[in-house]
């Protein structure tokens, strides 16, 4: 019998990327520093510096390797549910971006094989049980096609999170996991 499929978005998921993208965006642009609450949709256009670009802001060489864990609890969880699940790693990614992601994975989850590391942003087109993610759009489309989700709560998601479960630590995340999936 196979194992039911965890799928896992990694940043603002699994690490912080929005507030290392901010921290540059700030020492870059001091004149018009950024918060985290002003984050409130993926459109960041109308807020970040008017010299800044999408490229700019997540295409700094290096970036996705300074990437901190979500928390302390962050790599024993997922390790956990690769016992019971079979867990792959979701992650939207600019092609420059994808040696990096990997790298971090590596580094932080070494246990997580190449074969279970997917770059899609269509992340919906993937055969999975249940999403953990951050991403409101990513979450309505697996839920919209009957799967199982978890939403990292983040100001960009705050409008759509009355309709998920919400996760904001990592800490006994694999036992709700298994709560969901049984």
């Amino acid at each position: 019998m196979s194992k039911k499929i965890v799928a896992i978005d990694m940043d603002d998921t699994i690490c912080h990327l929005i507030p290392k993208a901010i921290q540059y965006h700030n020492m870059m642009y001091p004149d018009l520093p950024l918060t985290m609450e002003q984050i409130v949709s993926f459109d960041l256009s109308g807020i970040w510096h008017p010299s800044c670009s999408d490229d700019i802001f997540f295409g700094r060489p290096g970036l996705y390797e300074e990437l901190e864990l979500f928390d302390e609890y962050t790599v024993d969880e997922v390790q956990r549910m690769t016992a019971d699940y079979d867990v792959i790693i979701v992650t939207a990614a600019r092609p420059s971006s994808v040696p990096e992601k990997w790298r971090w994975l590596q580094m932080h989850l070494p246990f997580i094989p190449f074969e279970n590391f997917f770059v899609a942003k269509r992340k919906y087109l993937l055969e999975f049980d249940l999403l953990i993610d951050d991403g409101p759009h990513n979450l309505i489309a697996a839920k919209e096609a009957g799967k199982q989700t978890i939403m990292i709560p983040r100001p960009w998601n705050r409008p759509v999170q009355p309709d998920f479960i919400l996760k904001d630590s990592w800490k006994g995340m694999n036992e709700l996991v298994r709560h969901i999936l049984t």
